[in-house]
């Protein structure tokens, strides 16, 4: 994605006029093209902790969630990209599981896409906390990582791998196990990546 020159240098009061623009951008124009670069823009700036309290004010969080029941594949890509770097931020974070963001996070463990894949599986992992776990490492998540963890994509089996050992417990990886053994792959409906 492209940098902007000279934004490291931009005020609060400048960052969030400059991001306002963006917004209103979005909203305003009716090129998916345009909509597309704007979306990528404001997944890469919310990758900078300095962007967190004007993107939060700016309500980019609910902006990035409704892309993700989009049926263009980019608006999906570049909103999970984005949750995925705001849910790095703890404000952040609680506003999308107060938005009931897991569901719509989790929906996107059945694209075709590695890169929406695996920002879903970082922001699941950002989005767990005490409150959370149960949702998002429920049984069909689980057996959803059981399954990328089997793939021949390295970074898809790594990461896979790391939200099994690190997330979920190791009778919910067992019980998940024991389910998939019960049934073929192709009855939990998510197909593998196809990049």
């Amino acid at each position: 994605m492209p940098s902007f020159p000279g934004m490291d240098r931009f005020c609060a009061s400048e960052r969030f006029e400059y991001l306002q623009g963006l917004v209103t951008e979005f909203q305003d124009t009716d090129s998916e093209e345009a909509k597309e670069q704007i979306l990528a823009n404001l997944a890469n700036f919310a990758y900078d902790p300095r962007n967190m309290e004007a993107l939060r004010m700016l309500q980019v969080t609910d902006l990035f969630l409704d892309m993700l029941t989009e049926e263009n594949e980019n608006f999906v890509e570049f909103g999970i990209g984005g949750l995925c770097n705001l849910s790095m931020d703890r404000e952040c974070r609680d506003q999308i599981l107060e938005s009931g963001g897991i569901p719509l996070v989790t929906g996107c463990l059945s694209s075709h896409r590695d890169e929406t894949v695996l920002s879903a599986i970082t922001t699941l992992m950002n989005l767990t906390t005490g409150a959370s776990r149960s949702e998002t490492t429920e049984s069909a998540v689980v057996q959803c990582m059981l399954r990328f963890s089997l793939t021949q994509n390295p970074r898809l089996s790594n990461l896979a791998t790391v939200f099994l050992q690190d997330y979920c417990l190791e009778e919910q990886v067992d019980r998940a196990r024991d389910i998939m053994q019960g049934h073929s792959q192709s009855v939990l409906g998510i197909p593998l990546p196809k990049d």
